[in-house]
């Protein structure tokens, strides 16, 4: 499945366990690989959850596990909704940055809106002479602002994703203003190179764009897989986009 462009290989550990506990960040590393491997930007498992409606695990091709992920969080409500997981259109999510509220809905593609929660305090750095907002969306972003996106992006985000200012590391995200939209390319911590799109990175870019009264509350972002929608209401931060099925398969 993919959200944007941004994709992932789903597994329903909702009732048994597939791959074993141990063995799962060794898993992604092998199966994200585009040349050895399926493919993909990290594997996502469904799981029960004692506090939420399901559970999101996500690993990434470097074996890591990442706290949340806002495409991925559309593609696991619609892989757990197709396997009869969730119903209703509303359903929360567990995931190691907490539980999510979600609502989805099946006109025109399938859409979800995830409630991604109280917008986080901005700190403003200067990394290599190159001034950096730090914004924490479930995991965290360095948004840097620039006139132009045509550049080798690991050249400049090399520096700032290993920068000492992030102990946890960072994705970075290079922002556009044009004509009242965000434009963006992120580079992802764990994928360690550019995706077609991060949806915690247009929230991300989104909200310090709106701190510095850059755009209003009703925001559209654009990524190199597609357009999603960032809003903000009582100072919550909600992320909109579809989530699509490429193809299922048996790994033998």
């Amino acid at each position: 499945m993919h959200g944007n462009g941004n994709d992932f290989i789903m597994i329903d550990e909702f009732e048994d366990e597939i791959v074993m506990e141990d063995e799962k960040p060794l898993f992604a590393s092998i199966y994200c690989n585009r040349r050895l491997g399926i493919g993909a930007d990290g594997v996502i498992f469904l799981q029960k959850s004692d506090v939420a409606d399901v559970r999101m695990r996500l690993f990434q091709q470097d074996k890591s596990e990442a706290e949340m992920c806002g495409n991925g969080i559309r593609c696991l409500v619609r892989f757990a909704h197709e396997c009869g997981r969730i119903s209703g259109g509303k359903c929360t999510v567990e995931t190691l940055a907490g539980i999510i509220p979600i609502t989805y809905h099946e006109e025109d593609g399938f859409w979800v809106q995830v409630e991604m929660g109280k917008v986080s305090e901005i700190s403003r750095f200067n990394i290599n002479h190159t001034e950096v907002f730090a914004v924490d969306t479930g995991v965290p972003h360095a948004v840097v602002f620039v006139n132009d996106l045509d550049f080798d992006i690991e050249k400049k985000a090399l520096p700032i994703r290993w920068s000492e200012k992030f102990p946890r590391g960072t994705n970075v995200d290079f922002v556009k203003i044009d004509e009242g939209e965000v434009v963006v390319r992120t580079f992802e911590r764990g994928v360690e190179g550019e995706t077609l799109s991060c949806g915690t990175g247009a929230v991300a870019s989104a909200v310090v764009a709106k701190e510095l009264g850059m755009v209003g509350d009703e925001v559209v972002v654009r990524t190199k897989g597609g357009v999603l929608k960032v809003s903000f209401e009582g100072g919550t931060a909600y992320l909109e986009g579809c989530a699509e099925k490429v193809f299922k398969g048996i790994i033998v």
